[in-house]
């Protein structure tokens, strides 16, 4: 399921038709790829791939607390749309200023799973579930998209992780539902449905953008996604800043700001080209940790009060990870 022998740089790697640019100068050609199980990336890759993806579930680690602060000054829809409206600014620019030609045709499917999961499907369900649950319930979406991302890739690639990698990931989902159900008292919110359906299109927006990465730099993967959407999300950001007048505050606008360039934008930049070093299955098994590093957001942010079972939690979830790198995925 990994890339192998893949560049994590921003250059693009050469694909199998003739009018494909050339890599950047330095980095090695990739030959074709195969579909079935891989073997392990070099360990430099492999290590730099590693932390690539932990940067991207350090910024996706903010996103809820984030969208809570935006919530304060701005309506549910206007905090969807907006953000992807400015992240989409960002990536213009980015594409201007390097002159980016657009991707190839047989891309384009790809990148709009990627714009519809991501881009809008995600961020529109989780914040219209924060409207009427708190961001450590909304953590159990986290806690299973390692799970789901991984199956979501398998069914796409056909490939098939070991089963040590399925068990380790598995009983890391457990930990962490029961971890979020365990803080919310077990009782199902009203917002469960729309975390429920933010997994499904998530884990297909992550699979896909992972695939796509092994071919496209992951910058444009995000870029290209965000720019697809622009016609719904310019349209619905005057929709929405008409029917929710917006009351800004600095939490709401900084928050904002952060789900635009760090959550939208940055984090998915570099949590692309993780997943492209190291595989789908094995990076998304790094983002276990994420619902536990917005736990310590909320308490940092919000004033939320960190349950005594964190600790325990915290370990158990780091355990998961550490089998999950180290079984063949």
């Amino acid at each position: 399921m990994r890339a192998h022998d893949s560049a994590i740089g921003a250059a693009r790697i050469t694909v199998d038709t003739p009018s494909a640019r050339p890599p950047a100068s330095g980095t090695a050609p990739a030959g074709p790829r195969p579909t079935g199980t891989a073997s392990a990336p070099p360990p430099d890759t492999a290590r730099g791939g590693i932390l690539l993806a932990a940067l991207g579930v350090a910024a996706f680690s903010l996103t809820f607390p984030a969208t809570v602060w935006a919530l304060e000054g701005l309506g549910p829809w206007t905090v969807v749309m907006l953000r992807s409206v400015l992240a989409a600014a960002v990536a213009g620019a980015c594409f201007a200023a390097r002159r980016t030609p657009l991707p190839a045709r047989r891309h384009w499917p790809g990148i709009a799973v990627v714009a519809c999961g991501v881009v809008l499907g995600f961020p529109l369900l989780t914040t219209l579930a924060l409207e009427t649950t708190t961001t450590s319930h909304a953590a159990v979406v986290v806690g299973l998209l390692p799970l789901t991302t991984a199956a979501f890739a398998a069914l796409r690639t056909g490939t098939r992780p070991s089963r040590t990698f399925w068990l380790a990931a598995l009983t890391g989902a457990a930990v962490v539902i029961a971890f979020a159900l365990y803080q919310s008292g077990g009782r199902p919110g009203a917002g469960d449905l729309f975390l429920f359906g933010a997994l499904l299109v998530c884990a297909a927006g992550y699979a896909e953008g992972g695939r796509l990465a092994r071919v496209l730099p992951g910058w444009e993967v995000i870029g290209w996604a965000l720019v697809l959407a622009l016609p719904v999300t310019v349209t619905g950001s005057a929709l929405a800043l008409t029917a929710e007048p917006p009351h800004p505050t600095p939490h709401a606008v900084a928050g904002l700001l952060w789900l635009a360039a760090g959550s939208t934008f940055a984090g998915m930049v570099v949590w692309y080209r993780g997943m492209a070093a190291v595989g789908v299955a094995r990076a998304s098994q790094i983002q276990l940790a994420q619902p536990l590093l917005t736990l310590v957001w909320s308490v940092a942010l919000l004033g939320e009060h960190l349950p005594p079972a964190a600790p325990v939690a915290a370990l158990a979830v780091l355990a998961c990870i550490v089998v999950t790198q180290r079984g063949r995925g």
